[in-house]
């Protein structure tokens, strides 16, 4: 894809969008539904979160068959209607594949748990042990261990998140190669490219060796909560390891072969100086990290920190976000006006990403703990309250039950103060946030164009 640079990602969480099969879960349809509304915003580029085949034990990131969709969202053919929809609107559509791991009902999985050596025994990584003495000191981004032992095999599982998403084992050839098969298969169908889901997750310490403790005054939580021990560590051998670098050589030849493109979500130490090394035109065309989607982002500082990364970085290249569906909504974490923000926002040199509903100047929704869905959150409750407050549905008519999103129970409630702020209210009125950050996107796109 030539001139992909300064483009305007729109960022799509599909439960959240539209429901039009009326199981209150958003869908591929609805997403096709709105085309004319994407659009009209003048976006060059959707990304649309997971809509794989998956249990759901964290919404889509614990995929359980990467070519199949899952029919909560619709069908494969519902998503080639959605490729050819928006391609003849001339926006280019990006999907969300998971490469670091799987759900644990992935038949990749339910066949290397197995006790007697099969093809998969070594997909996964597997170490040995005492049942209740895990091999290192590794912290799961959700909570406790990365480690969880399995009866069957009589070892211990990694799993980086969720004890239901297990990870993949990169240092083994075969599963180096299916990643590559996985993400070839979605660019024969015609995706124009992929966000990679913690990409910097595929490899581990093959020695296995403990991490560091951090001084706590050290620590800063970007892509976890402050009070996460986590933080506490270090991140040293459990992820970024030099092995990932040749590795996504690999992954932008292939893309290449289909003049596709790539986002990478980085999580980790100096994620800045990580996307230096891992956005260049040998690798990943583009990463973005946590640096503004953080609690503790300080707005004023953000030109400073852009300067500096192309200062440090010239041959690399950002893709920068103030919202997403892991971070409370900019609106509620920064005290300025929405307009403010967006006008900084769509400022800055790089891609840059917008979240579903930070054109209507959303703020985050209180979500009590009885309608919560989020095990990030049910984890850390109530210091953390989790990921939901942001990813409750896209209000689109005042008029209409659920505002014009579902006509049925959803699944997060519906935040009835967005009514003043839906969709149709804002596109009525020229002062409106949605028809501001219409006309800034057409002056960036002017300001940037090449």
């Amino acid at each position: 894809m030539n001139n992909w640079q300064n483009k305007i990602i729109y960022q799509i969480y599909p439960r959240s969008f539209l429901d039009t099969s009326g199981n209150g879960i958003g869908d591929l349809n609805g997403i096709t539904k709105q085309v004319d509304y994407i659009s009209d915003l003048g976006v060059d580029i959707i990304w649309i979160s997971p809509f794989f085949e998956s249990p759901q034990k964290d919404f889509g990131y614990d995929v359980s068959n990467y070519r199949k969709i899952d029919k909560l969202f619709g069908t494969n053919e519902d998503f080639k209607k959605l490729l050819e929809v928006y391609h003849k609107k001339n926006i280019k559509v990006i999907t969300d594949l998971v490469l670091s791991h799987t759900s644990d009902e992935h038949e990749w999985f339910i066949n290397s748990r197995k006790q007697n050596a099969n093809k998969y025994s070594d997909w996964y990584v597997w170490a040995d042990g005492e049942p209740n003495t895990p091999p290192n000191n590794w912290l799961s981004v959700f909570g406790g261990s990365s480690w969880q032992w399995h009866d069957e095999r009589s070892q211990f599982y990694l799993h980086n998140f969720l004890i239901s998403q297990p990870d993949l084992n990169f240092h083994n050839e075969e599963v180096q190669q299916q990643m590559l098969d996985e993400i070839e298969y979605w660019l024969k169908l015609g995706v124009d490219g992929f966000r990679f889901d913690v990409i910097n997750f595929l490899y581990h310490d093959s020695g296995l060796r403990d991490n560091p403790a951090k001084d706590p005054k050290l620590v800063r939580p970007l892509g976890f909560n402050k009070d996460n021990p986590y933080g506490l560590q270090i991140h040293r051998y459990d992820n970024t390891q030099p092995e990932t670098l040749e590795y996504l050589s690999r992954v932008r030849k292939v893309l290449n072969k289909y003049d596709a493109i790539s986002v990478g979500e980085i999580v980790s130490e100096n994620p800045l100086d990580v996307i230096g090394e891992y956005a260049n035109d040998q690798r990943l065309h583009m990463a973005y990290c946590f640096e503004f989607l953080s609690e503790d982002f300080n707005f004023s500082d953000t030109n400073k920190i852009v300067d500096q990364f192309f200062h440090n970085n010239p041959n690399s290249w950002p893709c920068w976000s103030f919202s997403n569906h892991d971070s409370m909504r900019i609106a509620s974490r920064v005290k300025r006006p929405t307009k403010e923000i967006m006008k900084k926002l769509m400022e800055l040199k790089g891609n840059i990403c917008i979240y579903q509903g930070e054109e209507l100047g959303l703020q985050e929704t209180e979500v009590k703990f009885e309608d919560l869905q989020d095990p990030f959150g049910k984890a850390f409750w109530p210091e953390f309250k989790g990921r939901d407050g942001c990813r409750t549905p896209m209000p689109w008519n005042p008029k209409k039950i659920n505002l014009g999103f579902s006509e049925n129970k959803t699944w997060l409630p519906v935040n009835l103060d967005y009514a003043s702020k839906s969709v149709e209210k804002q596109k009525q009125n020229p002062d409106s946030m949605l028809n501001y950050t219409k006309e800034l996107i057409k002056q960036r796109k002017k300001g940037f164009a090449t």
